[in-house]
């Protein structure tokens, strides 16, 4: 294999690691989004009930409320821009892997050229 074919197959398994992270980062984004959502849900259901502190200390639920919702819209800006950097780096992992192919094809071209070229200059000798 040539120099340039073994760096493109490192920078192809370097391109995947790096997409499976920013994929397991959206991910982790969305879950901690929808975690925020449940609880900004469920403090709104004990807000009503008639066993809550929310009678006594009103402010203290409404912040609760507020800081969970900010941190839903917080996690889920950050799934969108990771959303973005798995794109970008499909993309690059795309382009790799036809350079890859490329340069594999060559390769085996000028594997297979050699082989042709040592079989009729055996035969030339042979006849000779």
């Amino acid at each position: 294999m040539t120099a340039r074919k073994d760096r493109l197959k490192k920078l192809v398994k370097v391109q995947e690691q790096l997409k499976a992270l920013h994929e397991t980062r959206h991910a982790g984004f969305l879950a901690a989004a929808a975690t925020a959502e449940a609880e900004a849900r469920q403090i709104v259901e004990h807000f009503d009930t008639d066993s809550s502190l929310a009678n006594v200390f009103p402010e203290l639920y409404h912040r609760r409320i507020a800081n969970a919702l900010d941190q839903q819209k917080t996690n889920l800006e950050n799934a969108r821009l990771e959303a973005a950097l798995i794109a970008t780096a499909t993309a690059r992992t795309n382009m790799v892997e036809r350079a890859y192919k490329d340069a594999s094809r060559r390769d085996e071209r000028e594997r297979s050229d050699r082989e042709r070229l040592e079989l009729i200059t055996q035969k030339r000798q042979e006849s000779s």
